[in-house]
């Protein structure tokens, strides 16, 4: 299943954006819509009288030569494939969730293994800035940071372009997300660390005076490679919640881009006594879900193969 939906967001990429045809590049599928034609249902939700006016809809505006987004999820109400922002959410989801876990997981190896590797002072030092970080609420320090890089542009009196804007928001959304999700592997690298100079090769090594350079580059790390991407695996379910409700909440990844987070915001405004267009809600969240489970699953299997403490004999 987490394969499938990997697979269905990465191949749909190039399918969501527009194709350049005899000079002109057509919309982006996932931009484009079309006002006659929104809060369309899927061909398998509502009764025949909702399906009948929708066909009714769609016949008139081809009739028209005028643009007919897919309706495999419906139609959202400025008239865009569901579909499309679907998978393209997943990608930049998925995106952000790998580039978050790649600074969580850098950042905890480096601070963990120094830590653990130099001791002493340098040790103190390192871990009581982890535990003042621990202290501090993560979701409210990516929070500040986001709004203070908004802050820093608005100053500086420039008005980027909207691709510029959006790279922006995208590399401080992971980078504030990675830069609070580094500190349990920082412990975890540090016990390893502290567990490992106490083994025979490490005082074998000390013995024959090899150089700490090398102690740590060929010795310590190769042995840390196990727990680092044990965590790696479920530091990007994490990082994709995080990214998620961010964007649920307007500060992560903002329109015309989409992601589930901001697709599931987006539905909740479709949610009323009157009329529940429920799809648009269930398309991103089941999304999400089933990622996090499947990623969540393989984090587990990976950890109960490479850990032997967890074999059952």
């Amino acid at each position: 299943m987490l394969v499938g939906i990997i697979a269905a967001c990465v191949l749909a990429t190039p399918w969501s954006f527009g194709r350049v045809e005899a000079g002109v590049a057509s919309p982006r599928r996932y931009e484009a819509g079309n006002l006659e034609l929104n809060l369309l249902p899927p061909p398998w939700v509502g009764s025949a009288v909702e399906q009948q006016e929708a066909r009714a809809r769609i016949e008139s505006v081809r009739a028209e030569g005028g643009f007919v987004p897919g309706r495999a999820l419906g139609t959202d109400r400025l008239g865009r494939d569901v579909a499309a922002r679907v998978l393209s959410g997943g990608v930049v989801s998925l995106s952000v969730g790998l580039s978050a876990a790649l600074v969580a997981v850098v950042l905890g190896t480096a601070v963990g293994a120094v830590s653990g590797f130099a001791g002493g002072r340098v040790d103190s030092v390192l871990m009581r800035g982890v535990d003042v970080l621990y202290g501090l609420p993560s979701i409210l320090l990516v929070v500040l940071l986001a709004i203070a890089v908004d802050g820093v542009v608005e100053r500086l009196g420039f008005e980027p372009r909207p691709v510029i804007r959006q790279w922006l928001g995208l590399a401080t959304l992971f980078i504030s997300i990675g830069g609070i999700g580094w500190l349990n592997l920082a412990r975890i690298v540090r016990g390893q660390v502290l567990s490992l100079r106490e083994q025979p090769f490490m005082e074998a090594c000390e013995a024959i005076a090899v150089p700490w350079r090398r102690r740590l580059a060929r010795h310590v790390l190769p042995n840390l490679a196990g727990p680092v991407l044990v965590y790696a695996t479920l530091a990007v379910p994490a990082a994709m919640l995080a990214e998620s409700f961010l964007s649920f909440l307007g500060i992560g990844v903002r329109e015309p881009l989409p992601s589930w987070g901001n697709l599931a915001a987006d539905a909740l405004q479709e949610l009323n006594p009157f009329r529940s267009r429920w799809w648009l809600l269930a398309a991103p969240c089941v999304a999400l879900s089933a990622t996090l489970v499947g990623l969540n699953l393989v984090g587990d299997r990976l950890r109960r193969r490479i850990d032997p403490t967890t074999r059952t004999s």
